[in-house]
């Protein structure tokens, strides 16, 4: 599912233009994109494109854009657009794709092969092309492989979801095959997000986004899991109150109200991100094992010794630490803390063990990090540096068995997703995914609007302390 759009030359700036999860300034410039199926968020009230202009609609008259998506949509999207100047839908990519200057490709990582195979030979020449994968290994292959010699390659990557601000967040910039001039051109094209540009190899970019998602991802996809296999909907349940346990609720409904593509190209068809995969269903597991086995000292020394690799000396000036008082208000329970028993944790303490055994200190990539990643490291140095909290979940761990069918089911669902990963199974990783998303789907709402303001009070915080 593509799209393309080209620009003519304009006299005036067009601040911001909203495109699926792409904010694109349009300043003297020509320029095309490709978006998944033309598909915007839901955040955004539609299921399908909506070009929504941050400015005066007149000045769209003055740029010439060409757009199509997949065939059984042009009637449907040359309709909804018939009323806007400058905007022509085609019926096809070719027609677009050789007019373009400015190529994005936004499409799934798993299809990219086939979409640039069958479009790219059409590009105009001399244009530059770029991708918004999450897994530039494809994507740059593709590109290689499929595009003529006298085209020019600057892939990009926001690393960001599409309802973060991404005033200030880290936007990747990959020159993988162009001049210094054409590198200019996409950071003025992208000048409008404010973002932190980061200059990285594909390569670079494939394993330092395994190191802040994948695992993350893995985590809170297990949770889901767990509490669908036990039915249960956590804020309605005592023992799921509190500060970290907000988070894990919030960003876990987050996370599955998106589209499972989302998650499955980066873990399936990134290499260094299935190792990591594999080693947090490892330490999940043998973690459990210590806990039921009754193996206090071996667990203790083990959590300690993986909590003294990854919080070193000298990162108390990168501290992220959230505190439970500030995230007691996004709550989607109506209990309060008092009522919570203590909680083992078991999904913090093999993040950090599992970032231990691969020799992961995630600090050493926190210009690249995401929202979503700086606020799990946060949380999870809540519990580390704070020697009473996690003296006590270790000890629960061993001593109270309120969570020890959680934690089961936890175990089950790390193991389950990681081998999902490993055998490459996209479909596996689909149904596995909408099934689980099917049974919270009725308060995404509610937990995707808390995890916003969530979201946006601890990235003001964590910017604040770290300015």
């Amino acid at each position: 599912m593509v799209s393309w759009f080209s620009v003519d030359d304009v006299t005036y700036s067009l601040p911001y233009y909203h495109l699926s999860d792409i904010c694109i300034t349009l300043c003297y410039l020509k320029l095309a994109l490709f978006c998944p199926g033309l598909m915007l968020t839901e955040s955004l009230g539609s299921s399908h494109i909506t070009l929504s202009l941050w400015t005066d609609m007149a000045v769209l008259t003055l740029l010439r854009i060409n757009a199509c998506d997949k065939p059984d949509s042009f009637n449907k999207l040359q309709k909804e657009f018939e009323s806007q100047s400058g905007v022509t839908i085609y019926p096809n990519g070719h027609l677009v794709s050789r007019i373009s200057d400015f190529i994005l490709y936004s499409v799934e990582a798993g299809v990219i092969d086939k979409v640039v195979s069958e479009y790219g030979p059409s590009t105009k020449v001399g244009a530059i092309v770029g991708g918004q994968t999450s897994c530039k290994a494809p994507e740059l292959a593709a590109f290689d492989k499929h595009l003529p010699q006298d085209v020019e390659i600057v892939s990009c990557h926001s690393l960001h979801g599409p309802q973060v601000n991404p005033k200030g967040q880290p936007l990747v910039l990959i020159q993988h095959r162009a001049k210094d001039e054409s590198l200019r051109f996409v950071e003025e094209v992208l000048s409008c997000f404010n973002s932190k540009y980061v200059y990285l190899s594909g390569e670079m970019h494939d394993r330092i986004t395994a190191d802040t998602q994948a695992v993350t991802h893995a985590a809170f996809l297990s949770m889901g899991t767990a509490w669908h296999a036990n039915q249960q909907f956590p804020w309605e349940i005592s023992r799921w109150v509190g500060g970290i346990e907000n988070v894990k609720i919030n960003i876990t409904l987050r996370i599955y109200s998106n589209k499972w593509h989302v998650y499955a190209g980066l873990a399936i068809l990134n290499p260094a991100a299935k190792k990591q995969i594999r080693q947090y269903a490892e330490s999940v597991t043998e973690l459990y094992k210590l806990m039921i086995e009754g193996r206090r000292d071996e667990l203790k020394r083990r959590v300690r010794a993986a909590g003294a690799a990854v919080f070193k000396e000298g990162t108390e000036k990168q501290d992220l630490l959230l505190s439970d008082e500030v995230l007691d208000r996004f709550s989607l329970s109506k209990g309060t803390r008092e009522t919570s028993p203590p909680n083992n944790h078991l999904s913090l303490l093999a993040i950090v063990d599992c970032w231990s055994k691969l020799g992961i200190v995630p600090y050493d990539h926190m210009i690249c990090s995401t929202p979503l990643f700086r606020l799990w490291l946060g949380v999870t140095e809540y519990l580390f540096r704070n020697p009473d909290l996690l003296d006590e979940a270790l000890d629960t761990a061993i001593d109270d068995k309120t969570f020890r069918s959680d934690d089961l089911e936890f175990t089950f669902a790390a193991r389950a997703w990681s081998d999902c990963v490993s055998f490459g199974d996209f479909e596996s990783y689909r149904d596995r995914f909408e099934r689980i998303q099917q049974y919270f789907a009725p308060r995404f709402a509610d937990a995707v609007s808390l995890g916003n303001e969530m979201m946006k009070t601890i990235l003001e915080k964590t910017s604040n302390e770290t300015s």
